[in-house]
């Protein structure tokens, strides 16, 4: 099972649409770090990530807005959205192979932090990947 995709779908996944306000964040250019460290028997090096984007006050007062694409394979569980935050449970399934997701993430205005949790069933064993996440608005878009 890959495990990148599994990532990149549990980061920050999740649709506002259930908010009736925007979510506290402050429109601007971002700054998103995470760094995942993976548990299991075979020793695997942390891995870090980061990327920038624009959020415009467009984007938060859209009902369908992501901050990414939901991947395919993957099954929301539940969530609990509010404007200070998300919390979610997924499921994932590929290759024959299943992960439980568990998210939090807060948002604080000018600043987003936020955990992820995988538990996996890889070809080198069981697996757990728990990433942090931190965002950061630089400025104006």
């Amino acid at each position: 099972m890959s495990f990148r995709p599994l990532l990149a779908a549990a980061v920050l996944i999740l649709p506002l649409t259930a908010m009736a306000e925007s979510p506290n964040i402050v429109p601007g250019q971002w700054q998103f770090s995470s760094t995942t460290t993976v548990k299991g028997d075979v020793p695997i090096p942390d891995q870090t990530d980061s990327h920038q984007e624009c959020i415009a006050q467009g984007d938060l007062d859209d009902a369908d807005f992501q901050f990414l694409e939901v991947e395919e394979g993957c099954e929301l569980l539940e969530h609990n959205v509010s404007a200070d935050g998300v919390d979610y449970k997924m499921i994932c399934r590929a290759d024959g192979g299943e992960a439980n997701i568990d998210g939090r993430m807060d948002f604080l205005g000018e600043r987003v932090e936020g955990s992820v949790n995988i538990d996996t069933e890889s070809p080198m064993g069981q697996m757990l990947l728990e990433t942090s996440i931190e965002g950061e608005r630089l400025g104006d878009c």
